[in-house]
């Protein structure tokens, strides 16, 4: 039944991408696993991060299943949809159910997508990875394929105005080849493997990219050390703090 709303789902998805002219450019689909469990581990710049993800997933004819804050599934329109398409609600004072929820998905085959820096980076650089995405891999027995997504931030992220309209908007995405969760390592090492790979599929799709800003009224949406206006990971946390 999931499917009979996921997959009009995606056509819709598709379509709004052909009227926003989006230019997409996705390589390495191919290291995601055509069957089996596995864990897709992303960065996190937008909250249209999970759709690209997702979209990455499809030539080798595969549907991710989302962990997501569990208010996203109260909403009145998009809980709905979230429930219909099985992803996984997150109740962050009840993590151990969607925890459990996750690897019982992985176990039957399915592919769990995962934000391990838990919130959108404001700095649009990667923060600390939480390792439960690592520890859900090992106690499973399944692969961590890493991912990088960059320009979603450009649609829509925390602190901005959607910008929906026909922009032809680049959206540069890069998945890599997989992380062996070994279930003799720890997780913590684990994680930092992973981030690290996650780091340089970020840097990739950043060189990849087509264009820069138009003007210092555009660099928002470029990090700190690249160049941009977007704050850095300190004055994010500064910020935090108050």
């Amino acid at each position: 039944m999931a499917e009979l709303v996921y997959r009009p789902v995606i056509g819709f998805a598709r379509t709004l991408f052909k009227v926003w002219d989006l230019k997409i450019d996705c390589q390495g689909s191919e290291n995601i696993p055509r069957s089996g469990g596995a864990v897709l581990v992303s960065n996190h710049i937008s909250y249209l991060d999970f759709v690209f993800n997702g979209l990455a997933a499809l030539p080798q004819k595969r549907l991710v299943r989302f962990m997501a804050k569990e208010s996203v599934f109260r909403h009145r329109v998009s809980g709905p949809l979230m429930r219909g398409m099985k992803h996984i609600p997150v109740d962050r004072t009840q993590g151990e159910a969607a925890y459990e929820h996750a690897l019982r998905s992985l176990r039957s085959g399915e592919i769990v997508g995962v934000f391990p820096e838990a919130t959108i980076s404001q700095s649009f650089t990667l923060k600390s990875f939480k390792s439960g995405a690592a520890r859900m891999a090992q106690e499973a027995g399944v692969p961590l394929i890493p991912m990088a997504v960059w320009g979603t931030q450009r649609l829509w992220t925390k602190g901005h105005p959607r910008n929906f309209k026909r922009s032809h908007t680049p959206v540069t995405i890069r998945v890599g080849e997989a992380v062996e969760a070994s279930k003799d390592k720890y997780a913590g090492a684990i994680t930092r493997q992973l981030r690290e790979r996650v780091q340089e599929l970020l840097e990739a799709a950043q060189r990849a990219y087509p264009v820069r800003p138009k003007s210092q009224d555009d660099t928002w949406w470029m990090p700190a050390h690249l160049g941009g206006t977007a704050p850095t990971p300190e004055q994010v946390r500064e910020t935090e703090a108050r």
